[in-house]
C-alpha cells in the first residue's frame, strides 16, 4: 500500500485528471474548504468569548450570589409599605447558624471618599471588608497583601490599593508599602496593591479598608450595605439565594410574599446561562461546520464519479493490461483523500489567519475586546482533519466500486 501512494505514476495520473478539469475541481475543493473555516473560525469566536467570560468573572466565586435592603412593596404586621430594611451584622450569624450550604457568607461596606496624598488626590470607592473576601474574589497583588484579620480584629487604620489609584497617587515605580494616604482625612498605611481588573467594559478597583474599621470611622454601628454568599459548589445557588431573602424577610418582619424588600442578583445563575449559551455555540458550530463538510465532500464525490465515466475506456485498457481491481480504486480513494486534505488544509490556515486579523485588530485599537484569544486547540483541529480523511476515504470508495464494477470489454466499448 505504501509503495502505491508513494508510486510516481500513481500521483501523475492524479494530477493530470486535476488538471483537465482544473475550474471543476477548484469549486469542488472551496466548498469543503469553506466548510473547515467555517468549523475553525466559529469554534475560535466561541473559546473567544469564553475567554472573555472568564476573565471577567476569573477571579470571582462563580457559584455566588450578592444580596443588599431595599424598601419593602407590602404592609406587615402593622408596618407601612416603603419601610427602609438595614442589613445587621447579626444577619451574617442568623445566615451562618440556619441555613445550610454556604461556603462564605462575606459583608461588605462601600462609600465614596476623597482620598489625598501630597498635591494629588481623587474619588474613588471604599470598600469596608474582611480578609475572606480574597477567598471568593481573588486579588492579584502587585506590591504587599491584602488585608487579613488582625487587622479587622484591631481595626488598623490600613488600606489596600488598586493600581489605577497608585498610579495616580505615587511617582513611577515607587515603592506603596509603608506609605500613607489620605482618606476623609484620615492617614490610612498601605499594605498592598493589587491589579485593577476590568469588569462590565471598565476598569474595576477602589480601596479596601478593614470592615470593623470602616464600620467605626463612618459612624455605621453594626449595620452593613450588601454580603456575597458562595454555596458549596453541590449546593443549588438559586435555592440558596431564595433561602436567605426568606430567613431575611422573617428577621426584619418583612412579608413572605414581599419582592421588593431585598434586591439579589445571583452570578452563579447567570454564570450558568452564559456557559449554556457557549456551550449552544459550540454545538451549532459542530453542526454547521460538518455539514457544510459533508456537502463538499459528497460534491469531491460527484467530481470522481464524472472522472471515472470520462476515464471508462481508459480503465477498461489498464484492465485488460493485467491492473488489479484494488489499484484502480487506491488511485481514485487517493484522489479523493488528497483533494479532501488540500481543501482541510486551506481551511485551517485561512480560518486561524481571520482569528489572528480578529485578536490584532483589538489589540491594535485598544479596545475591551468580545474575543478574547480566539484560538481553536490543536486536538479539535486533528480531529477535524480526521473526519476530513475518513469522509474523504469513504466516498471515494464510490466511484472506485463503480470504476472496479465495469467489465474491461464494456469499457473499452464505451464512447
Amino acid at each position: 500500500m505504501l509503495k502505491f501512494i508513494t508510486d510516481r505514476d500513481t500521483w501523475q495520473e492524479i494530477f493530470e485528471g486535476i488538471k483537465k478539469n482544473q475550474l471543476r475541481t477548484i469549486i469542488t475543493i472551496f466548498g469543503v474548504m469553506w466548510g473547515v473555516l467555517l468549523l475553525v473560525t466559529l469554534l475560535g469566536v466561541a473559546r473567544g468569548i469564553e475567554n472573555n467570560f472568564n476573565k471577567l468573572f476569573g477571579d470571582f466565586a462563580t457559584n455566588s450570589v450578592f444580596v443588599w435592603a431595599q424598601t419593602t412593596g407590602k404592609p406587615f404586621k402593622g408596618f407601612q409599605t416603603g419601610r427602609a430594611i438595614q442589613l445587621k451584622d447579626t444577619d451574617v450569624t442568623a445566615i451562618k447558624n440556619n441555613l445550610e450550604g454556604w461556603q462564605y457568607v462575606v459583608p461588605r461596606n462601600q462609600n465614596q471618599s476623597l482620598v489625598v496624598r501630597g498635591l494629588k488626590s481623587l474619588t474613588i470607592g471604599i470598600y469596608g471588608d474582611y480578609a475572606i473576601l480574597d477567598q471568593v474574589e481573588k486579588k492579584t497583588m502587585l506590591y504587599g497583601r491584602f488585608l487579613n484579620d488582625n487587622d479587622t480584629d484591631d481595626r488598623k487604620k490600613v488600606c489596600v490599593i488598586d493600581e489605577d489609584t497608585y498610579n495616580q497617587l505615587f511617582e513611577e515605580e515607587e515603592f506603596p508599602i509603608g506609605q500613607y494616604v489620605k482618606i476623609n482625612d484620615i492617614n490610612y498605611q498601605v499594605i498592598g496593591v493589587y491589579q485593577t481588573t476590568m469588569q462590565g467594559g471598565g476598569p474595576q478597583g477602589g480601596i479596601h479598608i478593614p470592615f470593623t474599621t470602616f464600620q467605626q470611622v463612618y459612624n455605621m454601628g453594626n449595620n452593613i450595605g450588601w454580603m456575597m454568599i458562595t454555596g458549596k459548589p453541590e449546593y443549588d445557588i438559586a435555592q440558596i439565594e431564595m433561602d436567605v431573602k426568606l430567613l431575611l424577610k422573617n428577621l426584619h418582619q418583612v412579608d413572605p410574599e414581599d419582592e421588593r424588600a431585598f434586591g439579589s442578583f445571583n452570578l452563579g445563575s447567570m454564570f450558568k446561562k452564559v456557559t449554556g449559551f457557549i456551550t449552544g455555540i459550540q454545538f451549532l458550530t459542530w453542526f454547521v461546520g460538518i455539514a457544510t463538510l459533508i456537502a463538499g465532500v459528497f460534491a469531491i464525490g460527484n467530481i470522481l464519479l464524472i472522472t471515472v465515466k470520462e476515464r471508462t475506456q481508459e480503465i477498461g485498457i489498464r484492465r485488460a493490461l493485467g491492473a488489479k481491481p484494488a489499484e484502480i480504486k487506491g488511485q481514485i480513494v487517493l484522489e479523493s483523500v488528497f483533494l479532501t486534505s488540500i481543501a482541510g488544509a486551506m481551511g485551517i490556515i485561512i480560518g486561524g489567519l481571520i482569528l489572528m486579523l480578529i485578536d490584532h485588530s483589538s489589540a491594535v485599537t485598544g479596545d475591551d475586546p468580545w474575543l478574547l484569544n480566539p484560538t481553536v486547540n490543536i486536538p479539535i483541529v486533528l480531529l477535524a482533519v480526521l473526519i476530513l480523511i475518513i469522509l474523504g476515504t469513504l466516498i471515494g470508495l464510490i466511484p472506485a466500486n463503480i470504476a472496479t464494477s465495469i467489465k474491461p470489454i464494456d469499457a473499452l466499448r464505451d464512447e
